[in-house]
């Protein structure tokens, strides 16, 4: 136990005082996420905050967890080097979504055939257990790449991404921890201590977003620790041993990967690219219901415990049932969300600062310098 304190500790120290750099430089060299017509903020901010969270997880791992007891750790930190290195670099420049998924395959690649993480089998889901290697390969794939964008795709509202990773690495953390599994326990903690100290500058109004480089990364810590936790939980030789291993893992991430599942299968249905921007995920659903930023992230993070509680109270239930139970509550949630009674919208004249950024930046960066003396920022 006093290795997870100090892990979490360490985490939060450095990335408490790695944020606050951060936006000094962000603000010096006039590094800002501009506002647009889909975007919710008003102002320029900073999106460089999945640099503090990487350095506080980083080094925090690097102190407390042994790459000689646990090998497969090293391609996870590769793993994780290279998808917030992708996320940094979108973070600055526009990237393609091909030149993404190209990148997101190449982590998974090192996942699956490295880091030992993949699906083989189905735990008694439609009466399947083992599958052959092809399936469980394309099942692994498919499940870390999804899990991945899930939570870049939530982050759209202040301290939400943050608080549903929160939530998923204590989770996480705490199981490994019961299961004798301190490594991975570790593992989770050191994100969960670098979210803490993130979050603390993203509450709304928020000083500073995690962008790309910090919700990728959280999406990829997540399907490590979900698929590893379903490998485990599922087997009567750990000390916790848990029924339908799969729905709770599914269930720690339901409100990610219900809105990720819902967007892309209307974008798809509508001949556009899965990828393409929109407004039409939950968050933005919640705010067109009239709930301000805080009001979202406390409803989406009590929607995913209500989730969590349901699963593992229901677990016993057994597999199938149990994902029959959860599918039926998300889509209730979505239907009272989508045909509920909505209020009357109110005539809002919204004005977003008249910013002239650097033409030279216009068409090939999404994090743009700004002239000082052209820039309308509250200070």
């Amino acid at each position: 136990m006093i290795f997870v304190l100090l892990t979490l500790s360490v985490s939060f120290i450095l990335t408490y005082l790695a944020i606050p750099a951060i936006i000094k430089i962000a603000n010096e060299k006039r590094l800002y996420d501009m506002p647009d017509d889909r975007k919710i903020h008003k102002k320029p901010i900073a999106s460089l905050g999945g640099v503090g969270i990487f350095i506080g997880f980083f080094l925090s791992t690097l102190f407390f967890i042994s790459n000689k007891t646990n090998p497969e750790f090293q391609y996870f930190f590769a793993a994780a080097t290279i998808i917030f290195f992708l996320g940094l670099k979108d973070d600055i420049l526009i990237l393609s979504a091909r030149k993404k998924f190209i990148c997101q395959l190449a982590v998974a690649a090192i996942l699956v055939h490295l880091g030992g993480i993949r699906i083989d089998s189905m735990h008694g889901i439609l009466g399947f257990t083992k599958l052959p290697d092809i399936i469980g390969f394309g099942l692994s794939y498919f499940t870390i790449i999804l899990i991945i964008n899930a939570y870049n795709l939530i982050d759209g509202v202040d301290g939400l991404a943050g608080m549903l990773g929160l939530l998923s690495m204590v989770v996480f953390g705490t199981y490994f921890h019961l299961a004798g599994l301190p490594s991975f326990s570790l593992l989770a903690f050191a994100m969960a201590g670098s979210l803490i100290g993130f979050l603390i500058f993203n509450f709304h109004p928020a000083k500073i977003f995690m962008g790309d480089s910090g919700s990728l990364m959280i999406g990829l810590l997540n399907s490590i620790l979900v698929i590893k936790f379903i490998n485990v939980a599922d087997s009567v030789a750990v000390p916790f041993h848990l029924e339908s291993a799969v729905g709770i893992g599914i269930a720690v991430l339901m409100v990610p990967i219900l809105d990720t599942l819902r967007v892309f299968s209307i974008r798809i249905y509508k001949g556009r690219s899965p990828f393409s921007p929109d407004r039409n995920h939950i968050h933005h659903l919640l705010l067109d219901r009239g709930l301000n930023h805080k009001y979202v992230t406390a409803c989406c993070f009590l929607l995913n415990v209500l989730f969590i509680s349901l699963a593992y109270f229901g677990r016993l239930l057994g597999p199938n049932f149990l994902l029959c139970i959860l599918g039926a509550a998300s889509l209730g949630f979505l239907a009272i969300l989508l045909y509920g009674k909505k209020p009357k919208a109110k005539k809002i004249n919204k004005q977003v600062p008249a910013l002239q950024p650097n033409v030279r930046s216009i068409s090939r960066t999404k994090v743009i310098s700004l002239e000082p003396e052209k820039v309308a920022v509250d200070q």
